[in-house]
């Protein structure tokens, strides 16, 4: 959805990078298996480690494939299975529903691109939604409360925060419920789904504020939301702690490495990126689909 939750790539070794990549493809080939071609191309390092946390735990199988980006790269292993099944349909899903909201916040032509995308993925949203009703419900509740909250301009940051992570946490909720990992994955994506919502707040706060768009940071601190940065870091960095307490109760198995990777470095790293005005150039010189790039 935001492409803020990755790992620091270089920070793993040979065969951490290579069970990350493992999910990585995996959740582009389940993509085009449930999802058909195009949807390949919503795939972000956000829904990787959304699947990797539906994989612990479970028995995945792997196989060698090709990547139809690069043809003429030799075959990979992926990962395959129900949790990656899993991960791909909410995938869609939230890919869905985060178009319909920037259609909704945008003008007709600033918001032509989301409407052109959402012809391309409405049938794939609409597979999507028919196997996982119960998420895909969640989903369209959650987004429907924060829409009130949003068009009132609430300067109730927590209130606001608490819905869009309320959403995320439903992700969850498809595990059986005698899995080992629901409550505390529940928790994890909470946490994580607040820390995203109010890191994307900053990032988008000036160009919201040119638009005259409403951004909760801008309405809880009328004042000047940037003078407020210590306090700001503070809630991030609490919000991002909660999750690594969440995961310390997960079984993870081997993607212990890698899900402590993503939220003791890659977080902090992001944090400090988005905060600094820094991101979004970082984000110019990357190459979006291609995992083996230096992440941060």
């Amino acid at each position: 959805m935001f492409g803020y939750v990755r790992p620091v790539l270089e920070r793993l070794d040979e065969e951490q990078r290579e069970a990350y990549q493992s999910a990585y493809c995996g959740l582009c080939h389940a993509l085009g298996r449930r999802c058909g071609f195009w949807a390949r191309f919503t795939l972000q390092y956000d829904f990787t480690f959304l699947a990797i946390l539906l994989a612990a735990g479970e028995n995945c199988e792997t196989e060698c494939r090709r990547c139809p980006a690069h043809p003429i790269r030799k075959p990979r292993r992926c990962i395959k299975g129900d949790a990656l099944d899993l991960a791909a349909d909410e995938s869609m899903i939230l890919t869905w529903h985060k178009l319909c909201d920037d259609v909704a916040d945008h003008g007709f032509f600033a918001g032509l691109p989301a409407r052109l995308l959402r012809l391309v993925f409405k049938r794939a949203y609409r597979k999507a939604a028919a196997a996982r009703p119960q998420f895909d419900q969640r989903v369209r509740e959650g987004l429907a409360r924060l829409d009130q909250l949003e068009r009132a301009r609430s300067p109730e940051l927590d209130r606001v925060a608490d819905v869009f992570a309320s959403l995320l946490s439903a992700a969850a909720d498809s595990l059986r419920s005698d899995h080992p990992n629901r409550r505390p994955m529940e928790q994890l994506l909470y946490h994580l789904g607040r820390w995203i919502y109010l890191v994307d707040a900053w990032d988008d706060l000036e160009e919201d504020e040119k638009k005259g768009r409403y951004n909760p940071l801008a309405a809880r601190f009328p004042e000047g939301a940037r003078e407020r940065r210590d306090y700001f870091e503070t809630t991030l960095t609490h919000s991002a702690r909660l999750a690594a307490s969440a995961a310390n109760l997960m079984e993870l198995g081997e993607w212990l490495p890698i899900v402590e990777n993503v939220i003791y470095l890659g977080l902090p790293a992001v944090q400090s990126a988005v905060l600094e005005g820094r991101w979004r150039e970082l984000q110019k010189t990357k190459t979006r689909r291609d995992p083996d790039a230096r992440s941060l």
